[in-house]
C-alpha cells in the first residue's frame, strides 16, 4: 500500500469519525498556540473498535514500508493520545512499547519515560498529531536522555503547513513520517464532505497559516529552537 493510498484511508476515518471541525466564526487555538479555523481530533478514532483497528492496520503497513526489519526495538507512545496507538502498534508488531511524558513526573522515580528501560534501544516516538514539532522535541529528548537512539516519528496526522517545522526537527536529526497531511484530507473530501464555505475558509487557512493565525489572535512565530 503506497504512502498516497494510506494518508486518503486515514483522511476518510478522520471524516467517518467525525475528527474534522471547523468554524469559521471563533477560531480553534492549537496546543501549540496558533489560531486555526479547523481542529483535527484523532482521539476519536480511540472509542470505535472498527476504526482504530483500520488506522492500526494503516500505521503497521507504512511502519513496513517506511522501515527495514530489525530497524526499530521499540515503540514509545507520546502523553497522553499517543499511547494508545502506540500500544495497538507494539501489539501488532512484537516490539517493546514504551511511553513518555512531556516533562519528568516530579513524584516518585521523577522518570519522563515509563514501561522498562529504553538505554541502547532504537525507539520509534509514535503521536497522534503534529502541528509544529514542539512537543516532539521534548519528547525526543526525554528519550535520548534515559539513553535510546530516536531518530524517527511516526504520527497519524501532520498539518505541515507552519513553516521551519520539518526543518527544526531534521536540526535535531529527527525524521517525521505521517500518515495523513491535508492535501489528504482535502483530497479525501473531494467537495461533498466540507461544506462549502467550511473548505474556502480551510483553503485560505492553509494559503498562510501564520498570516491567518496572527490576524486571528494565535501565534505568529514558530517557538525559538532549545
Amino acid at each position: 500500500m503506497s504512502a498516497d493510498e494510506i494518508g486518503r484511508a486515514v483522511a476518510q476515518l478522520l471524516f467517518e469519525a467525525g475528527a474534522i471541525h471547523v468554524s469559521c466564526g471563533q477560531p480553534f487555538i492549537l496546543a501549540a498556540g496558533w489560531a486555526s479555523p479547523v481542529y483535527v481530533d484523532c482521539r476519536v478514532l480511540l472509542g470505535d473498535p472498527e476504526r482504530r483497528r483500520a488506522v492500526t492496520d494503516l500505521a503497521l503497513a507504512r511502519l513496513t514500508e517506511d522501515f527495514p526489519a530489525g530497524a526499530i526495538d521499540a515503540i514509545a507512545g507520546a502523553e497522553t493520545a499517543g499511547i494508545p496507538f502506540a500500544a495497538w502498534l507494539a501489539d501488532r508488531t512484537g516490539l517493546k512499547l514504551r511511553y513518555v511524558r512531556k516533562g519528568p513526573l516530579g513524584i516518585g522515580r521523577n522518570a519522563q519515560v515509563e514501561g522498562g528501560p529504553v538505554e541502547g534501544l532504537k525507539v520509534l516516538l509514535m503521536d497522534d498529531l503534529t502541528t509544529d514539532g514542539g512537543s516532539k522535541l521534548a519528547f525526543a529528548r526525554g528519550l535520548r536522555a534515559a539513553g535510546a537512539t530516536v531518530e524517527h516519528i511516526l504520527t497519524i496526522f501532520y498539518h505541515g503547513v507552519f513553516p521551519g517545522t520539518e526543518d527544526r526537527l531534521r536540526e535535531a536529526g529527527l525524521t517525521l513520517h505521517a500518515l495523513s497531511t491535508w492535501a489528504d484530507v482535502l483530497d479525501a473530501d473531494a467537495g461533498d464532505r466540507l461544506a462549502p464555505a467550511d473548505r474556502a475558509e480551510v483553503e485560505r487557512f492553509l494559503e498562510d497559516p501564520v498570516a491567518w493565525s496572527t490576524w486571528h489572535g494565535g501565534r505568529n512565530t514558530l517557538a525559538p529552537r532549545l
